[in-house]
């Protein structure tokens, strides 16, 4: 547990924030290309301000966007409707793999990394986003617990591998034919290693199995609000979880493919009958329940809330409240990337009070970060780290473009 004073520090995120101003010092998703495809101006809501995206002759500008009321029918109006305040603050934006970020810190915003999502070609990536009712943080931080998904997402049943694509844990792990879905099942508590490294943190999920066999999950924290994770063996998951204000938040995913081009109208279309237009709110949602059905509770998910386990991860997120109360919480082994990432975050917050901006993780030279290493894989338990690597490797030799590391 901590104090309220700590959980304030690193959740609130608002102009003059600690956490806010170590957020601002890195590019912040702001709008999908679908977004803006009807023209430009775009209503944007970010880090607790309102903003829109415009573009200002060859460049794309996030800038102050007047609203004269905080109503929740002027959160996302038309594009006819958007008056600039020329008055207010306006931040360099820019447009890639189909999301267009901001950057909202002090002097020149740093370079993008050199990670798979942004090497990979257009046609290998695909982008989207929902909205999340809760805090950016608490958003961050189920997406770096590693054995939450042996439960909140159990499914009972394995799904035909067939109707796979584009849904995550619907594959089969490396070199088996094991879905995904019974690995998870049959083996709920792994043992969970976590390494600091130039971009975040770097989580081995470790499930040991009969016959000296071990199933490797590695994800990745990319900070300050990003997670990479294995979605299948052909790809990965780039999700960062950005503040609209202190108790919404939504997720932005880039999903990079390493072999075939992505099926961008398919993946589109699955995510749509999920969301509604505008704002990209989920269909199901507190108001509705989360459309729980106990006879799917029953016989199909632990939650019996659907096949989508971003509604999963919602109603979790979402139930803990608008701002997570962790002076009551009690963290247990299974936790410990998010006390690793809670301390980087602290690191992070007193760096830059001490004027130490470039100690700031991917804040100096970043030319070699490549990856990050994302995948699931069963291997010899003596020798799990080498073949883990292997698998990886293997991937990105057959890939047909540049997923060198």
């Amino acid at each position: 547990m901590i104090s309220q004073e700590l959980n304030d520090m690193i959740t609130r995120i608002g102009p003059g924030t600690q956490a806010g101003a170590v957020l601002r010092h890195y590019w912040q998703p702001a709008a999908l290309n679908d977004e803006m495809e009807d023209g430009l101006p775009v209503a944007v809501n970010l880090m607790g301000e309102r903003l829109a995206l415009i573009r200002e002759g060859e460049l794309l500008v996030l800038a102050t966007r007047h609203c004269p009321d905080d109503a929740p029918s002027a959160q996302y109006p038309p594009s006819h409707e958007i008056e600039i305040d020329t008055s207010g603050p306006s931040y360099p934006a820019h447009e890639i793999k189909g999301i267009a970020f901001a950057y909202m810190g002090p002097g020149a915003p740093p370079p993008f990394p050199q990670f798979d999502c942004f090497r990979a070609p257009d046609s290998h990536v695909f982008a989207f986003k929902g909205l999340w009712h809760c805090n950016w943080l608490q958003a961050l931080e189920i997406g770096i617990d590693p054995a939450h998904a042996s439960f909140l997402h159990r499914f009972l049943q394995d799904e035909d591998q067939e109707d796979s694509y584009g849904k995550q844990f619907r594959d089969k792990a490396a070199h088996t034919n094991m879905p995904i879905t019974q690995l998870l099942r049959d083996y709920p508590r792994p043992d969970i290693e976590v390494e600091e490294t130039g971009y975040g943190l770097k989580i081995t999920a470790l499930r040991h199995m009969e016959n000296d066999l071990t199933h490797v999950r590695v994800t990745n924290q990319i900070f300050p609000e990003a997670i990479c994770i294995p979605m299948s063996r052909e790809m990965t998951i780039t999700q960062w979880h950005v503040p609209v204000d202190d108790e919404t938040c939504y997720w932005y995913t880039i999903f990079t493919s390493f072999q075939k081009p992505v099926n961008k109208d398919l993946m589109r279309e699955q995510r749509l009958k999920e969301h509604r237009l505008p704002d990209y709110a989920p269909l199901k949602n507190r108001e509705n329940n989360y459309h729980y059905d106990p006879a799917e509770q029953a016989k199909l998910t632990y939650t019996g809330m659907g096949m989508d386990i971003n509604v999963h991860d919602q109603w979790a997120v979402e139930g803990m409240g608008a701002i997570q109360d962790r002076t009551q919480e009690h963290l247990g082994r299974s936790d410990v990337a998010i006390i690793h990432y809670r301390r980087m975050l602290r690191r992070a917050i007193a760096d830059l009070s001490d004027g130490r901006s470039d100690a700031l993780p991917m804040q100096g030279d970043i030319a070699g970060l490549r990856g990050p290493l994302s995948n699931d894989a069963i291997a010899d338990s003596k020798d799990w780290k080498a073949a883990s690597h292997a698998v990886d490797l293997e991937r990105r030799a057959a890939c047909p473009w540049d997923a060198s590391v």
